[in-house]
């Protein structure tokens, strides 16, 4: 066998493959071999490590009565009993499943059109992306206090606006009934850059030759972002919305420092529900179970995105690059 024979990729009956690869190319840098299972070492050591070996601590926890000090009591299944008969959980369920619909419905198109616009050559696009990237660089305590120093009543911009209009200043964040959507702005305002730099990356590997051509059949400005744009980050969007959507499984930092949770029980996710069980109820077993609960959902709906939008028959364009 020759040298040219052995940098050939194999196919699914081992062996060897001849004729033009993939996507076109004759050069010998596009015979070049998948990346071999050495490549993955470092990122399973780290999964392994830091997400897999804490599931199953969890997992042996949620088995247990534990109240964080002391060795856990086993306790079999007693704390999914309590699970089944636990009333915050559906209601903690269907706010958190609220929250992560309204985020997402939010967010995306906000990320999408900002990372599109940012990857073009505006005049200013630098400065202006630049410092609007700057929630990215603050912590998740000091936006929710900033937040509900401003929403305040009685010294924030609703009470301002409000003695300038002569109207009686609204409670946003006391209002059971706008609470939540005020949350959702707030972390929107959080997490929006944070996607729009995912677009923006990716909208700047577009070819621009596709746009030429587009101008050169007529097609108008929203009819290249609708026919040329909105395909080429398919992959960019799937993976976005995942990380959008499994982390709003995990608010629950920016909700209790802005909400606590309330009013009432009107922004009680989940998460803080678990929070409120392990931490201030000293109950780690049942909180455990609640935590392991949200990893299933969140596996669940990621492998439900995934399988929706087809991404599992995408090819990629970059393997082994």
């Amino acid at each position: 066998m020759n040298t040219a024979t052995a940098s050939l990729p194999r196919g699914r009956d081992g062996s060897r493959r001849r004729g033009r690869p993939p996507g076109g190319g004759t050069g010998s840098a596009a015979y070049r071999q998948r990346p071999g299972l050495g490549w993955l070492v470092p990122a399973g050591v780290l999964f392994v490590v830091f997400a897999l070996l804490p599931i199953v601590v969890v997992a042996y926890l949620s088995l247990t009565e534990w109240n964080g000090l002391g060795a856990p009591h086993w306790a079999g299944l007693a704390n999914w009993r309590s699970l089944l008969h636990d009333t915050e959980v559906p209601h903690g369920i269907r706010i958190t499943v609220l929250l992560t619909a309204v985020s997402w419905l939010v967010q995306t198109p906000l990320a999408l059109l900002l990372g599109v616009w940012s990857a073009g050559p505006q005049r200013h696009r630098a400065v202006l992306s630049a410092v609007f990237f700057l929630p990215l660089l603050l912590s998740l305590a000091a936006i929710a206090l900033s937040w509900q120093a401003l929403l305040d009543p009685n010294f924030g911009v609703p009470a301002a606006l409000a003695n300038a209009l002569h109207v009686p200043a609204p409670n946003l964040l006391g209002d059971p009934h706008r609470a939540l959507y005020v949350v959702v702005a707030v972390l929107a305002w959080q997490w929006v850059p944070f996607h729009t730099l995912i677009y923006q990356g990716a909208a700047r590997q577009i070819p621009t030759q596709l746009y030429e051509a587009a101008a050169l059949d007529g097609a108008t400005r929203v009819r290249r972002f609708v026919s040329v744009t909105l395909p080429q980050l398919r992959h960019t969007i799937v993976a976005s919305s995942v990380l959008m959507i499994v982390g709003s499984l995990t608010y629950f930092e920016t909700i209790l420092l802005l909400t606590g949770g309330g009013p009432g029980d009107a922004t009680e996710v989940l998460p803080l529900h678990m929070y409120r069980t392990g931490f201030v109820g000293f109950d780690m077993g049942y909180a455990s179970a609640l935590a392991l609960l949200l990893v299933v959902v969140g596996a669940a709906l990621s492998v439900l995105i995934v399988r929706a939008s087809g991404f599992a028959r995408m090819d990629s364009d970059r393997e082994g690059l």
